[in-house]
């Protein structure tokens, strides 16, 4: 990889780094990941979750490593007023895994949208429900990461 000058921020994030960005959900983890410059957030696979367990786990620190990650930003599925249910506590709960796991800064950022966003983009594309199903999660991730970029970058 090649070297990118630094961009001290404020807020404690560097947008010249990798990000990698998780949709947590029960059964899938949708993973999105930045280029070293924090410009361009693109979809890149979907993991099993089997509840956030050990394998999920594992994959997500090779990701990390192969990619030189640096952060990590995981979706918090909010209610429709903003407040915090299971869904919310089980995506925190997640990110602490993964932060003691992967040893990087967990953020976390609303995601309330961003699945049904996916859905609409593939549903525009052409694509078939039936042929949606694993799909959804990693664009839905991108969505996220490119809404933390944004957010970040001002």
């Amino acid at each position: 990889m090649t070297a990118v000058a630094r961009r001290p921020r404020d807020d404690g994030y560097d947008l010249s780094v990798r990000t990698l960005a998780l949709d947590y959900g029960e059964r899938r983890i949708g993973v999105a990941v930045s280029d070293p410059t924090g410009a361009i957030a693109q979809p890149l696979e979907t993991i099993p979750a089997h509840a956030g367990g050990r394998d999920a786990l594992e994959r997500i620190a090779e990701l990390c490593k192969s990619l030189e990650v640096s952060q990590i930003v995981i979706g918090l599925p909010l209610h429709m007023n903003g407040t915090s249910g299971p869904e919310a506590k089980n995506a925190r709960a997640f990110g602490e895994r993964v932060r003691k796991r992967v040893g990087i800064a967990v953020d976390y950022l609303d995601e309330r949208w961003t699945s049904l966003e996916a859905e609409r983009a593939l549903d525009d594309a052409g694509v078939s429900r039936r042929k949606q199903r694993g799909r959804v999660d990693p664009i839905a991730a991108s969505l996220l990461l490119r809404t933390w970029l944004e957010l970040h970058r001002k």
